[in-house]
């Protein structure tokens, strides 16, 4: 009888990047995140601050269907209730450029965009995102917490006991940088989701986020 061929074993590894190339490397084998760790210009910056400091609602969902051109997405309307404070254009632009380059990347047609303020922890339980890749990107406040491989048993996702409690086992995506998670539905990726949470925020303390999924 044959001796039973030994399971290969998956690396699963981070890669970050000073360049928005870096988020190429989402398409490896065995790489779960690419993050670049872009500074956000200046005047996007204000923008997300100014638009927090109003205190104001923010929940937005649109499903864009993608041109086979290299005509720009249409955000019309997007946020338009902060449409006159200085810097929206090149808030929307920003937005607009993320999603032309994420449907470059992965040959997307259509995308999921989601922008919103967020006064709690959306998913406060690490866990893993049930689709093939999401891109996230949090404008202003505190950004999305990650674990490496092995930190933490993949076994008791969503049980509060077995999480890390040592800030130095978690890892953080910094405000302005823009991050590609592989989720559970990426195929080659089963079992090797990105395990992820959204922060804690203090009281009175608020987050812009944006949120991409490839639905197509």
């Amino acid at each position: 009888m044959l001796a039973p061929i030994p399971k290969r074993q998956t690396i699963v590894q981070q890669v970050q990047g000073e360049t928005p190339q870096t988020l190429t490397r989402i398409l490896e084998d065995g790489v779960n995140l690419a993050v670049w760790k872009r500074q956000l210009p200046v005047h996007i910056g204000d923008f997300a601050r100014l638009l927090l400091s109003l205190n104001e609602p923010l929940a937005e969902s649109l499903v864009l269907d993608m041109p086979n051109d290299d005509t720009e997405p249409n955000l019309h309307g997007l946020a338009s209730g902060f449409s006159d404070l200085e810097g929206y254009e090149g808030f929307v632009a920003d937005v607009s450029w993320l999603v032309s380059a994420f449907s470059c990347l992965l040959g997307a047609k259509r995308i999921g965009l989601r922008v919103r303020v967020l006064d709690k922890a959306m998913c406060p339980r690490f866990h893993v995102d049930h689709v093939p890749v999401r891109l996230i990107s949090t404008y202003a406040g505190v950004g999305s917490q990650w674990l490496k491989e092995g930190v933490m048993d993949r076994r008791f996702l969503g049980t509060p006991d077995a999480e890390p409690l040592q800030d130095s086992l978690i890892d953080y995506i910094g405000s302005g940088e823009v991050a590609l998670l592989k989720g559970e539905k990426w195929h080659g990726n089963e079992g090797f989701g990105l395990i992820h949470r959204s922060p804690q925020l203090p009281p009175g303390a608020r987050r812009l986020m944006l949120t991409l999924d490839w639905l197509a």
